[in-house]
Order: structure tokens, then sequence, then C-alpha cells
């Protein structure tokens, strides 16, 4: 398949883009700067301010549109990019695949929540599930229209657990923000480049798939291998969430102290993805520092 990706250089995009890739797949980058790209990567110009530049990337052998551009933060610029993107799929049953996250579900409480589940978003994605019923009513339009919601995503010293590294480097001591209570839904980035090409490839019109791995990583642990990792010993201590949010921003440190449980069951059971990539405790206190 011929696949147009913004978002390609970031760290989940040039995961994707590698995975696609090595399975064959020919990628064009919608870049804003192509010096970023390898040589010989083919390579177009835009991002999703230029509604005009999106629409017309979308060429007639475009097989499959993957979205992974970070969001402007403006939610009538990022409505008109899917607009864009989708305009010259309409009708002809080719993909795009949307980019969203957790987030947008909220705190959870114990039971792991699935795809079935309502949105709560908070402050940092507010708009983002409006942008996903966009996309997904594309859908009506014959476009295979898929949203993919990844959890927190580690892997390679990258993600927010590269932060908490540096975190745990700066301070002395591993640092999680809000309660010890709290738990993330995790994915390696890999094994999440491996859910995106399933989704291009093989995912149902109007899909929603939630790329997590792993349910619930309690961030104290995080906290703790991230210390470790940054040559300590393992210590893990509270960030008080007005400290983190002056440090960080409000809607981040917000995003930090998220407590959520989340089901990736649906891509497992329904487009055999088996995400195999070493738990984030083990790659974070060194097991796999690749």
């Amino acid at each position: 398949m011929k696949t147009l990706v913004l978002g390609s250089t970031g760290y989940i995009g040039s995961a994707v883009v590698r995975r696609l890739e090595a399975q064959g797949h020919q990628v064009v980058h919608l870049v804003k700067d192509a010096s970023r790209l390898p040589a010989g990567a083919t390579a177009l110009q835009g991002d999703l301010a230029d509604p005009a530049a999106l629409r017309a990337a979308v060429t007639d052998d475009i097989d499959a549109v993957v979205n992974l551009a970070t969001p402007t933060g403006d939610e009538a610029v990022d409505a008109a990019a899917v607009d864009a993107l989708t305009e010259r799929l309409r009708g002809t049953g080719r993909a795009f695949v949307y980019t969203s996250g957790v987030w947008v579900l909220g705190a959870t409480g114990d039971a792991a929540l699935d795809e079935d589940a309502p949105t709560d978003a908070i402050a940092i994605v507010g708009y983002r599930p409006r942008i996903e019923q966009r996309v997904l009513d594309a859908g009506r339009d014959d476009v295979r229209a898929v949203v993919v919601r990844p959890g927190i995503v580690y892997g390679h010293g990258g993600g927010i657990p590269g932060l908490m590294t540096d975190w745990a480097r700066e301070h002395g001591t591993g640092r999680y923000v809000g309660s010890a209570a709290t738990r993330w839904p995790m994915v390696h980035v890999d094994d999440l480049a491996e859910l995106f090409v399933l989704a291009v490839t093989k995912a149902d019109p109007g899909s929603v798939l939630h790329g997590v791995a792993h349910e619930a990583v309690p961030v104290v642990a995080l906290a703790a291998a991230a210390d470790f990792a940054a040559g300590g010993t393992g210590r893990a201590e509270p960030w008080p969430l007005e400290q983190a949010a002056q440090a960080l921003g409000g809607p981040f440190a917000e995003a930090l102290g998220l407590n959520q449980v989340v089901s990736g069951q649906r891509a497992v059971t329904e487009l055999g993805w088996r995400p195999s990539r070493p738990y984030v405790l083990t790659e974070l206190a060194g097991g796999d520092r690749g």
C-alpha cells in the first residue's frame, strides 16, 4: 500500500514508518521540514494548518492516510484538517487512521474500560472526542475510518517514561505526580507501530482501537524504575500536583496524575495484534535499553 503519513518524524511516527516499510509498504511523508528525513524518502510539504496542502497530498494513488501529527490545540484547525484529508478518500473505501489517546476516557476507576466506554476527556484533550467522531463520521461516505487511542508510550528511552528518568537525574530520586495509587495503561512504541500497520491494512470501518499492552502500570513502580535508569537506588517520591503544575503546566500535570485502567483486548481479538516487547519496568531498569 502507498501510505501518506503525517507526523512521520515524531517518536511514534518514526516507529510506524519503520514498520510500514518493513512490511513492504511505500511511505509518503507529509512534513513541514523534509531535512529531517533520510535520503531518498518521498516527501510532500504541508501541516495541519494548511488544508489546501493536505487536500492536494491525497492523490488518487494514495491507498491510506495515517495522521500521527500532534494536534494544533485549535479545534477548528484540527477539524478542517480531518475534512481536508478525508475529502478525496470519500466514496473510495480507502483508509484514514487517526491518532487519539486514552486520556479522552478520563479517570476510570478499577474496572478496565474498553472502546465502548463513554469519553470523559480531561482538559489537555478536551475537544479530542469531537475530532474522533468527525473521523468516524467519514465512514458514512465510504472511508475506512479508524481511530487508534494509544496508552502511555515507552521504549528506546523515549516518551513520558524517558521524561521521568530525566526528572530522577535532576532531582536525585524518582518522581510521580499525584497519588501513589495512580496507574497508567501503557504500550511499547514498537508494539504500537505494529498496531497501526494492522489498523491500516485490516481494521473495519468505524473501528476504535485502544493501543494498550499493559492495562494498569503503577506509577510508583515507574518512578522507582526511572530512578534506577538514572543511576539511583530505586527511590520514588510524590510530586505534589500544584508543584508539578508550576513546572509542567496544569493540563499536563493533571494528565500525569490521571488514574486509568484500560483494555487493549479488542485489537488482539479482532486484528491479531500480539504485543511482545519488554515490560516497561524491565526496560527502564536496564533490561532492554536498545
